[in-house]
Formats: structure tokens, sequence, C-alpha cells
């Protein structure tokens, strides 16, 4: 009789094994006094209302601003930590909720603020700048929101915009209850015959079998079940884009896309010039296509063979222990401070290990200015867990040099730079061990996994951003987007992408349809800059170029102290160029072309 394996309870995990919390509050009454004490300086907040013109006034509103920061920041982060050790703890939950309702409140006593400055006459803010210096700390966050002057409606205007908030997000909502709640999928036969549920939960399970039947009867049920409410889910990615666009058009801007890159003061040219990047290159992704057609001895490849995987390898475990020692290894060529600085993570509580009943799954990286950078894990000891250890703790050291080098206003970084540090660490780790490697069958792996990291992360990302121009640019000359134009299109795309060596199924042209992030407008290209941006940072410091790890540190230091582009200029990063994309492009081409070598 088989054992069975019991999942841990919270109490069973050893508290070395566990995120020390408690340095933010010893206890819940300790944070019910700081929700309390929350209370009371939101309540200081109607008497700046009329007065930031006064230079006085409006230092100290910027002040009160930041207590409201320490205190929010500390309260959020503590209730969301206990709640995600054990999220059937109502206790935790409760105070999960409580702040969550508080802090829309907070941000509503606030939202007078930027009308208010938008309001006054050019020239008063830098005015006010020259009477009070100490106002200079905060004169890039002002100069962020005056830079929005000409797309912000009056108070009445944005007033009116903000109540539609709820509506505009309908398509969202309603995707998300469709998808995930009321959109079911024909069973399935799993590899030993047995009728097996398929959810998308368990797609990635079936979808990477070695058993091709197995494959291809997830794929066609999967999008089978999309199918067949193709209408409503066109309808509802149709109306998420006309609300963008709408609102780009209200706020006189030319273009979506312009809307959304304008607040990071990114141009359009960085995300076509990505497009155009991977156009140029698709040459390599059709060549991998290929070279995988050949590797799984198949006399044709759909789309159903995309993610099983090559190589096979031994399930090798590492226990945690040994994982930060790898990863260590793979890090070391960012110098002592950065090893130090690791090292104290994973001795200080930073991270909780394991997984036990009820805990959160997945991996993240949190905290705020006044709290550790924390890390959750769901740690197993696969080869995976051994680089999400990588990819969460360069999150959280970015967050630490962050927090130590910048004001608290400024400290936090964007998206188009939050991956940048966590896939820097990874690229170094991957690097490291395909160069320590003695077996062959393992240094393969290893390779194909890299090049799967840069198919998913880049071709594909870059893909679904081709698609979002698209759907925009179609709205935006009032042409309806219908199924049948969202499947044609997708098709196209597909076959553009993988090649002749592809068979483009014809359930693939359903596959939009299953997108959440489509429902964020122009959101997924910044996984794509995020990798390029990292593989450039990687290159230079594996490289020995001059100054590479104090330039990247220089990075990790900025946080929201400029623009993200600017920041990754000032470290050598330039994302106005084709340079970093191309630079990742010829980094798949040399893993494809070892994989070719030592495949034969």
């Amino acid at each position: 009789m088989s054992e069975t394996i019991q999942v841990k309870t919270r109490d069973q995990i050893a508290e070395s094994d566990k995120w020390n919390v408690g340095l933010i509050y010893p206890d819940v009454k300790a944070w019910e006094a700081d929700f309390t004490s929350l209370h009371e300086e939101v309540a200081r907040i109607p008497a700046f209302r009329g007065r930031l013109k006064e230079p006085e006034q409006l230092l100290n509103f910027f002040r009160l601003d930041e207590r409201l920061a320490q205190l929010a920041g500390k309260l959020d982060v503590y209730a969301n930590l206990r709640s995600d050790e054990d999220t059937s703890n109502t206790a935790f939950l409760a105070l999960k909720s409580k702040i969550g309702a508080y802090l829309a409140e907070v941000e509503a006593a606030l939202s007078f603020f930027v009308p208010e400055i938008l309001s006054y006459p050019d020239g008063t803010i830098e005015n006010e700048i020259k009477a009070e210096p100490k106002l200079e700390l905060y004169r890039f966050e002002l100069s962020k929101i005056l830079k929005a002057k000409p797309h912000t409606l009056d108070q009445n205007g944005e007033k009116i915009l903000a109540s539609f908030t709820d509506s505009m997000r309908a398509p969202e909502n309603t995707y998300t209850v469709l998808s995930n709640a009321d959109l079911t999928f024909d069973p399935i036969h799993d590899e030993k015959g047995r009728e097996a549920e398929l959810n998308e939960s368990n797609y990635y399970r079936f979808i990477i079998s070695k058993d091709r039947r197995v494959r291809k009867e997830a794929f066609q049920s999967l999008f089978r079940g999309f199918g067949k409410f193709r209408n409503t889910f066109s309808s509802l990615l149709s109306s998420s884009v006309k609300n963008f666009t709408l609102e780009a058009k209200l706020r006189h801007y030319p273009s979506a896309l312009e809307a959304s890159l304008d607040p990071n003061d990114i141009s359009t040219e960085v995300y076509r010039k990505a497009v155009e990047t991977i156009h140029a290159n698709l040459g390599a992704l059709h060549r991998y296509v290929a070279v995988k057609k050949k590797l799984l001895g198949l006399p044709d490849i759909h789309m159903y063979d995309l993610y099983v995987p090559v190589i096979d390898v031994p399930d090798v475990r590492y226990g945690f222990d040994e994982a930060v020692r790898i990863v260590e290894e793979g890090l070391a060529p960012l110098g002592k401070e950065y090893l130090e600085l690791f090292g104290k993570g994973v001795r200080s509580g930073w991270i909780d290990r394991y997984p036990n009943k009820n805990k959160r799954s997945g991996a993240y990286s949190s905290g705020c200015y006044d709290t550790q950078p924390y890390v959750l894990l769901n740690y197993d000891g696969t080869l995976d867990d051994v680089s999400t250890l990588a990819h969460e703790m360069g999150h959280s050291l970015h967050s630490y040099y962050s927090n130590h080098t910048q004001p608290r206003i400024y400290a936090d970084y964007v998206l188009f730079c939050a991956e940048v540090a966590s896939t820097t660490n990874e690229a170094l780790l991957i690097h490291h061990l395909i160069d320590k490697e003695t077996d062959r069958k393992q240094k393969l792996y290893l390779i194909n996994s890299q090049l799967e990291q840069i198919r998913t992360t880049v071709f594909r990302q870059i893909m679904f951003a081709e698609f979002e121009l698209f759907t925009h640019e179609k709205a935006e000359q009032g042409i309806p987007l219908t199924a049948d134009d969202l499947s044609a299109f997708w098709h196209e795309i597909n076959v553009k992408y993988y090649g002749p060596e592809m068979t483009v199924d014809p359930e693939i042209d359903m596959e939009w349809a299953r997108i959440p992030h489509f429902y964020s407008d122009f959101y997924v290209y910044q996984y794509a800059t995020g990798y390029a941006a990292a593989n450039s940072f990687a290159n230079s410091i594996l490289g020995g170029a001059p100054d590479a790890v104090e330039k990247y540190k220089g990075f990790l230091k900025s946080g929201g102290s400029d623009y993200p582009i600017n920041i990754l200029r000032r470290a050598g990063v330039d994302m106005e160029t084709a340079k970093p994309m191309q630079d990742t492009m010829d980094t798949f081409q040399n893993l494809l072309s070892m994989l070719e070598k030592e495949t034969g």
C-alpha cells in the first residue's frame, strides 16, 4: 500500500524556514494601533485642500503623504503576508480586507491633490520650489504631474471619468468570471486511458505530456471550450479595447498606445522597434521549430507539440541549502557586496521557504520601504525552484538597494524595470549551470530551457504586443472587432512567427480569448523588453565590460528616481535602440547553435 504524503500545516513548519513577519508587527494589537494612527493622519488631509499653492503647506502635504505611505505600507504588507501564510486563517483574512477597504478611502481622500496642482497657472510650482528649497526633493514627482496636464481633464471631467471606473472594468471582470468560473471543457483521457477532467490549472501538465495523443486531446478540448463562447469573448475584448481608446481620445492622446506609454515617458518607437526587431529575427524561431521537430522525431509538428520537453533528464531534487549555494555560485560575477546581501536575506527571515496547507501558491517578492523585502516560495527542490529562488531574490535585492538609496517617494520602481533585476539573476544562473555542466543530456536540457524561456518571454510576448496593436488600431479606425477578424489575425501571426515547418492548427485561432493580459492595455511587451534589458546586463557583466557591475548596481539603486528609459540608459542599456533586443536574438541564435552541435 502506497503511503499518502501529507502536506504540513503551518505550525509544523520550522520557524527557521518561515519569514520573520514579526519584525513588522509583533502582534495584531500593534497592527491595530497603527491602523488607528492611520485614521488620525487621514483626518488631517482635508486641511490642505485649496492651500497647496502655499510653499509651506505643499511641503507639509508631502510629509503627511509620506507618513501615510509608511503606515499604509506596513499595514498592507503585514496583513497580506500573514493571510498568504494560511489562506484559511479568517483573522488574518479580516485584516487584509480591513486595510484593503480603507486604502480605497485613503486614495479618495488624496484625490484632490493632482487636480489642484494642475489647476494652478504655469510657473506656480517652480516659484514654490524657489521659495521653499526643501521642495526641491519633490521636483521630479511634481514634474511628472505637470507633464500630464495636457491630458488631464478639469476637476468635474476627472470626477465624471472616475465615476465610470467600475463600468470600464466590466469587460475584464466579466472575462475573469467567464474564463475562470463558468467555462468548462470536455474531459480527456490521460496516458493510461483514464478519463480526466481538464481545466486551466492542469492544462499545462497535459500539454507537456510525452504522449502525443494526450497533448492533442487537451489542446483540442481547451480551445473547443473557448470556441463555444467566441462571440462573447470577442464582444468583451472589443468593449475593453474601445474603453482604452475612448479614454485616450478624451485625454487628447493621438492613440491608445501613446496614452499607455506616456506616463513613463516611453516613446512609441520603443514598442514598435521591439516588434520590428523580432520580425527581422523570425528566421531564428523558424529554425528552432525545425530543430524541435527533428529532436522529437515527429513527421510533422503541431501547435500542441510546442511545450513538450525535447530532452529527458532524471528528476533531480536539490535541498534548500544546496539551492542557495548553487544560486550564490551563479551570482558570483555580481561581486562580494551583492552576495553578502543575498546571504543576509537568506539568514534574516526574508524567505518563507516551503509549502504548507492552505498557503498561497506560486512565488513572489513583497514588502515596502519600512520592511524587509520578503519572499514567498513553495520550494520543492526542482531545478525550476532553484531558478525561482534566484528570480525572487533578484526582485528583493532590487528593492533593498532602492530602499536604502532613494528617499521614500522615489523608492518604488515601475513594471518596465521590475522584471529586469529578477531576470538578470536568472540569466547569470543559467549561464553558470550550462558552463559548468559535464553531463551531456543535462546540458542539453539547460540549453533548451533557456531557448524556451526566450521563445515564451520574448517571441511570444511580442506576438501578443503585435496583436494588441492590431486590435487598438482597428478600434481607432472605427472597424468592428469580430470573432472572425480576431481569429483570422491570430492565425496569421502564428503562421508568421512559427514558420513553414509548423502546422498551425485551426484550434489555435481561439487562443487570443485565453490571454487575460489583453485586458490591461499594452502591458505584455514589458516582459520582452525587461528580458532584453536583463540579457544585456548579464552579457556585460559576464563579458567583463568596464564598470558593468557598478552600472548594474546603479540601476538597482535608482528606484523610481527618473523615467525607466533614462535609468536604464545611464546603466548602459539603451532601450530606444534595437541593440538590447537584437542582443537577445543573438543569444537565442548562439544557444540554438549549441543545441544543434550537441545533437548532431
